[in-house]
């Protein structure tokens, strides 16, 4: 009889935890993301939903849970070990090196995965060479692949907001996460541009590359995602399908309003 392997989950959180004084802003939450889906976390203002992406990411230390990335046992202690861990992710409010390039901003990203030394650095040796003129080959490619490949040589703070969430993203990628975790990708975005955001998420996700995404536009996540977990003040109230998630009574309670 052949038995059957199990692929691991690429997040499994259990029981997160976290208070800020007396409040308490995440309680036991639960989280299971598989592989090459797009997962959504929605919830009305206050839910924690930021929380929770802070936590995961290493900004904040969790006061209690397990974590798992990729099926092993993952502690997000700090920005930098998360990345090496395989998570990367994008901010509601841009965070880029405005005075930088486009292909600057993205080469930097990959530096988390070279394997050339301070030596080597230093001394510009020519595995440092030929690792540069890849990591600038792989950030050329990163550009093309979220479509402003032709603005690679422009600073970023010249670029357009659309062009700059899909700058962000692209670093992001450039670190070859596991795990893409984008936190409110269309806020500010026009309708066409929310298109353009669409197609490139499901672009990610054909790639291999599972995403987990924060975001408010409810239709976007409803049309997107495959699974979608609901928090509210702290907790999880509902996980499962868009379908699922939309029929839950706590969840038109909490958040989504009766039908209209």
């Amino acid at each position: 009889m052949t038995s059957l392997v199990m692929t691991p989950p690429v997040l499994q959180v259990c029981g997160a935890a976290k208070r800020f004084g007396g409040v308490q802003a995440l309680e036991g939450v639960d989280l299971s993301i598989q592989p090459g889906e797009v997962h959504g976390l929605i919830g009305p203002n206050g839910a924690g939903k930021t929380t929770f992406f802070n936590v995961i990411t290493g900004l904040y230390r969790p006061d209690a849970g397990q974590f798992a990335l990729g099926g092993k046992p993952y502690e997000p202690a700090a920005v930098h070990q998360v990345a090496q861990a395989g998570l990367a992710r994008t901010f509601q409010n841009i965070r880029l090196f405005a005075e930088m390039t486009a292909l600057e901003n993205v080469s930097v990203a990959r530096h988390c995965r070279t394997h050339v030394g301070v030596w080597g650095a230093l001394l510009r040796t020519r595995a440092f060479r030929a690792e540069e003129a890849a990591i600038r080959e792989r950030a050329r490619a990163l550009l093309a692949h979220v479509g402003i490949e032709h603005l690679a040589d422009y600073k970023a703070r010249t670029l357009s907001y659309g062009d700059q969430r899909r700058l962000e993203i692209a670093r992001a990628l450039a670190t070859e996460p596991l795990l893409l975790a984008l936190d409110e990708p269309a806020a500010g975005m026009n309708a066409t541009e929310k298109v353009v955001l669409r197609q490139l998420i499901d672009t990610i996700r054909r790639d291999g590359c599972t995403v987990l995404l924060i975001e408010h536009d409810v239709k976007l996540v409803m049309g997107l995602c495959d699974r979608v977990t609901v928090l509210d003040q702290g907790r999880r109230i509902a996980a499962g399908t868009p379908q699922e998630v939309q029929r839950d009574p706590a969840v038109i309670a909490a958040y989504l309003g009766p039908a209209r």
